[in-house]
């Protein structure tokens, strides 16, 4: 298979949401996220969603290409060449239950590699006004997909590297990752794909069995990075982004170590990464934007 950037900049049919309380409580749920925020709806000012529900909004437009990519020239048929490699988020308000958001998906990246291609999808939504809600840049490897050309975007803007060497971590925080984990996330935020659920599937790829969902991962990460750094504060939180670099699976634990604060103006960066259980890298160059107030 081959791909050249030509098409950069080709836009899908845009998905229409209306965001429920349900969706909004049980990605909490997914993500065993107790915040009252997330769950009081006694509150005067009801529940928001969490930050993280978005890769669960724009979910849809990954599952369904045919439905949503399909009348574009884009040649869908390399997506399923596609391994999820990064994931950029950027919340620029709040999102709650009865909000109606319009995402519309473009191609905003495509550069060659060594052993295939990268594809970066922008996914913006919008609300009733037009006023931008989040972005989101999922970064994918096509592997056995040449590049033709010289490629165009940026496949990770702004993504900032883990600090150098051997950084002992300011905290770090475990966090068990459940056996049915994996089912319970797929259930509840709605991100279905067979490889987290079906021991058949995941065998047949050639995996020794389900893996938890890389989403989860982060949003698990996310979670501790609230509470820790944003005084469990999820309004707080302007961005969060990483890179996926190794599998997490069922019945175990993860670490999730914060290397670094840089501290601006109005915001800090919160870098960190993500460990599984045999102390390998699942989750690199991480990081949070967390509001100053």
């Amino acid at each position: 298979m081959q791909l050249n950037s030509g098409y950069v900049g080709i836009e899908c049919r845009p998905l229409e949401i209306e965001i429920s309380a349900k969706q909004c409580m049980y990605y909490a749920a997914a993500t065993g996220d107790e915040n009252p925020l997330f769950l009081d709806d006694t509150r005067e000012a009801g529940i928001i969603a969490p930050p993280m529900l978005a890769v669960s909004l724009t979910w849809p437009l990954s599952a369904r290409v045919k439905d949503f990519w399909g009348k574009s020239d884009f040649p869908i048929e390399v997506l399923t060449r596609q391994v999820h490699y990064s994931e950029i988020l950027r919340w620029h308000k709040s999102m709650r239950p009865g909000d109606r958001l319009r995402v519309q998906g473009r191609v905003a990246a495509i550069l060659p590699h060594r052993a295939g291609t990268h594809l970066v999808l922008e996914y913006t939504a919008r609300d009733k006004d037009d006023d931008i809600v989040f972005v989101e840049r999922i970064g994918g490897f096509l592997r056995g997909v040449k590049c033709t050309d010289a490629g165009k975007g940026e496949v990770f803007p702004g993504l900032a590297d883990a600090p150098a060497g051997n950084t002992a971590p300011l905290w770090s925080k475990k966090v068990a990752i459940p056996l049915l984990a994996p089912y319970i996330y797929d259930g509840l935020a709605d991100v279905h794909f067979p490889i987290h659920v079906s021991p058949a599937f995941a065998k047949g790829v050639g995996l020794p069995g389900i893996i938890f969902h890389g989403t989860g991962t982060m949003a698990l990460a996310v979670r501790e990075l609230v509470r820790e750094e944003a005084d469990n504060n999820p309004q707080r939180l302007l961005a969060a982004q990483c890179r996926f670099t190794g599998m997490v699976m069922p019945d175990s634990e993860i670490r999730v170590d914060l290397l670094s604060r840089d501290v601006g103006d109005d915001r800090t960066m919160c870098h960190f990464v993500v460990r599984n259980e045999a102390d390998k890298i699942v989750l690199n160059n991480g990081c949070v934007t967390i509001a100053l107030t």
